[in-house]
């Protein structure tokens, strides 16, 4: 009804969405350049634009404010320039503790942070004044490094663990034991569309933001505290998102409640738009860490007993580290049954940009973990890791004699597990004993050249772990004329959402997807909505939306069994009519019957996730609604001289429950798994930590830009690339039965990492336990390949 013709035939004529290949809904805009972003927004007469003043030191203390501001008021084109004490409220960022100020105040503790927001008539003033001006500070000591924090017991808040049984007992009594330190590292989101707020005073003190966020009710509640304004006094608008993986669901606030405050002040529209260089200065990144680990085990590979230490970089606040050290606690086990443990988690505190939420949320930290226990475990006794990691795996209590064996480390017992059954579907389809056959062929005939195979599974627990953000709001509306007008608390940044809620709220009436349009998220429509992270947004929005859709169906029955003749209790809607006692008549009938009756035709819909019982201070209880599952085979090659690798086939099988689109969950899954093979092979934050010879520059962000820091691009996917969606459906009622397809498949790309240590070892004719660091660069592959050919050698 309301789709452009250009992609109308695309969509289906049925009232039945489910499991229909439905284009995303912007994906005409997109190609003809015609989708509205922020910096797209058509601007007011008079908008001004601003820009950040940043700290050139990692710890140090301002001197007065920080800054010279008679000198910037007096650049060319600047029209005001404001720091903290111009902050009228609170000044505050922090989404869980209060501890990260938007415009530092007193001191600034890491190279980039926001000290003052310079406001000029053109974009290029803005930047030109904030580029020249000098920062006033007396500079300190910082600390830079995981190890540096744990010496001076800096932390940002303390330290969590988990015991399980007796690991110390476990691990001293076992055959085989292994000890050793492994490394993730940091990763920049990277989105395509930067941070950007558009702020546009209204009436009466009123405001508007246009902001690029993943948290609309964050950026809404932040800046109306920031500025002494109630909440209803501020409403955040945001149709889509070129990108966020969790970028910009707390730090978009550093943005917006800037260019807020200066919108405040002037009474005059401004936008902030940051450059790439600035946006990962400034911004958190994916947090890195250390682990280290002492595991003991049979002489079948069994894990008898772990202690495992996670320390990880937080920076210099708190931001969303509790529940992303939390995360990794959670995962630690991944698919496995891990029957004594002993983990400790650290949460360290340096002067760098505050790590933050990323696609995973600390779950592939935990997952990487262990699997690397499993592969050093397969290397010490000469098999191959699959033999390891199934061996391991969670068991059925029929078959173990014991609800152990299907209960994790936090005392959550799995409902719905499927991983073995993932695993050797898999394996099956990716002929996996054939390949590892042919490799081991192939190298040895190859002498610079080797291949590496791995198949590594996943299991993710999906719900947010702070139990009170598991929710979801909808605003639905009918038109006389039949059409559907939907408004939901989550947000579009590319991954298709609003196309899902479409097919979801069409179903629920009964009507093509055509009849619906899902609005801009507006906070002033669904207000207090969650973040759409933690793999949720299609569950709780999806949920909320059936909810109301459940709600209008009961409210124009009566209506409609009047038309028909019918009892109320035999009305059905489908196939974009109304049925009843025989009979039939269109929708758009019954809607304007409805108007003419004045039968309200909006309702709300909310909806809670329901059986969440978890204790986040002791990492106990159940965490989650439900798991997802998945399993990778990656084939890779290594040139042992240089360290370049190439990736030579990727095979998966994914578990999306009944798939409410397949075709946006296979580029989903497609998509996860690229970034998590990024963040594991190439994708390197390089930090200076010594600065020149007195010392200036420590703590600066080197690979800051895309001339540094490299993605994974077109050249990086293999032509064979097989995504095959698990024959599944959720146990749980989830919208048509499906399951999470945001986060999950992330961890499918430590397959490629694990292949990768599959060649390495083959350098060395598998006769070395290879120790290799995430990202596996080239020049970590070839270091590695030296080091256990010496290491053979020596043997």
């Amino acid at each position: 009804m309301n789709a452009p013709a250009a992609h109308k035939n695309l969509l289906p004529t049925s009232g039945v969405q489910q499991g229909t290949n439905i284009v995303h809904e912007s994906a005409h805009l997109h190609v003809t350049g015609t989708a509205t972003y922020i910096d797209d927004i058509p601007e007011h007469a008079g908008t001004l634009y601003a820009a950040l003043i940043l700290s050139p030191v990692a710890h140090g203390e301002l001197i007065g404010d920080g800054i010279d501001r008679a000198a910037i008021l007096q650049e060319h084109g600047v029209v005001a320039v404001y720091t903290a004490k111009d902050i009228p409220g609170e000044n505050n960022c922090g989404p869980i503790v209060h501890d990260d100020p938007f415009l530092a105040a007193g001191k600034v503790e890491f190279v980039g942070q926001a000290v003052a927001v310079v406001v000029a008539r053109d974009m290029l003033y803005a930047r030109e004044a904030a580029h020249k001006a000098k920062v006033l500070v007396k500079e300190l000591q910082p600390i830079l490094t995981v190890e540096e924090a744990m010496v001076a017991n800096s932390f940002i808040m303390p330290a969590k663990g988990i015991t399980r049984g007796d690991a110390a007992a476990a691990i001293a009594s076992a055959p085989h034991k292994i000890k050793g330190t492994t490394r993730t590292g940091q990763q920049e989101q990277f989105y395509l569309e930067g941070q950007i707020t558009y702020a546009v005073p209204k009436e009466d003190g009123q405001l508007t933001l246009y902001v690029s966020t993943q948290h609309p009710d964050g950026n809404q509640r932040e800046a109306a505290h920031a500025l002494n304004l109630h909440t209803n006094d501020v409403e955040v608008i945001c149709r889509r998102m070129g990108g966020g993986f969790g970028g910009k669901e707390g730090n978009a606030s550093i943005f917006s409640q800037s260019a807020a405050l200066a919108a405040f002040k002037l009474q005059k529209p401004v936008k902030l738009r940051v450059n790439r260089d600035d946006d990962m200065t400034i911004t958190g990144k994916r947090h890195d860490f250390r682990i280290d680990y002492e595991v003991g085990f049979d002489d079948n590979g069994r894990v008898l007993g772990a202690d495992i230490t996670l320390m990880s970089r937080c920076g210099y606040s708190t931001d969303y580290s509790g529940p992303v050290n939390d995360r990794a606690c959670l995962h630690i086990d991944n698919t496995y049954h891990l029957p004594a443990l002993k983990l400790v988690s650290h949460r360290c505190k340096t002067n760098t940009q505050s790590a933050t939420a990323f696609r995973g949320f600390g779950g592939p930290q935990g997952m990487f973990g262990i699997e690397t226990v499993m592969d050093e475990i397969a290397m010490t006794l000469g098999k191959d890791p699959l033999e390891v990691r199934k061996l391991n795996l969670y068991k059925d209590p029929a078959i173990s004699g014991t609800p152990d064996t299907m209960t994790t480390q936090y005392n959550q017992l799995i409902e719905d597990w499927v991983g073995d059954k993932v695993i050797d579907q898999v394996e099956r389809e990716s002929k996996y004993a054939e390949r590892r056959a042919a490799v081991q062929a192939f190298n040895a005939k190859s002498k610079t050249r080797k291949r590496g195979i791995a198949l590594v599974p996943l299991k993710f627990g999906i719900s947010f772990t702070a139990t009170h953000l598991n929710q979801g709001g909808a605003l639905l509306v009918v038109y006389m004329d039949g059409s559907v007008s939907c408004n939901h608390g989550g947000t579009e940044m590319g991954q298709g959402l609003n196309t899902k809620m479409a097919q979801v709220c069409a179903d629920g009436l009964g009507l093509s997807v055509d009849h619906v349009r899902i609005t801009a998220t507006d906070s002033q429509k669904v207000p207090n909505a969650s973040a759409t992270s933690a793999s949720s947004g299609a569950d709780i929005n999806g949920a909320a939306i059936m909810n109301a859709t459940m709600q209008m169906r009961e409210r124009l029955k009566p209506v409609a069994a009047r038309m028909l003749g019918c009892a109320e209790g035999d009305v059905t809607f489908a196939n974009n009519e109304v049925h009843g006692g025989g009979k039939s008549m269109p929708w758009a009938k019954v809607t304007q019957q409805a108007w003419l009756d004045r039968v309200g035709l909006s309702v709300t819909g909310f909806y809670m996730t329901p059986e969440i019982k978890y204790d986040f201070t002791t990492l106990n209880g159940r965490a989650f609604y439900y798991y997802c599952y998945g399993a990778a085979v990656s084939e890779v090659e290594i040139d042992t001289r240089t360290g370049e690798w190439w990736l030579k086939a990727v095979d998966i099988v994914h578990d999306v429950g009944r798939s409410i689109n397949p075709a946006l969950d296979k580029g989903q899954i497609e998509g996860a798994y690229v970034q998590g093979m990024g963040w594991l092979t190439m994708e390197e934050c390089i930090w200076d930590l010594r600065g020149d010879a007195n010392g200036k520059g420590r703590g600066k962000l080197l690979t800051h830009g895309p001339s540094t820091y490299k993605i994974p691009v077109a050249g990086d996917i293999p032509e064979h690339f097989k995504v095959s969606l698990f024959d599944n459906q959720n146990n749980k009622p989830t919208p048509f039965n499906s399951k999470a397809t945001g986060e999950p498949p992330l961890m499918l790309g430590l397959s490629a990492f694990f292949a990768l240590r599959d060649a390495v070892a083959a350098s060395a004719n598998h006769k070395a336990v290879v120790h290799l660091d995430a990202p596996a660069t080239p020049e970590a592959i070839l270091m590695a390949c030296e080091a256990v050919k010496a290491q053979a050698a020596a043997a």
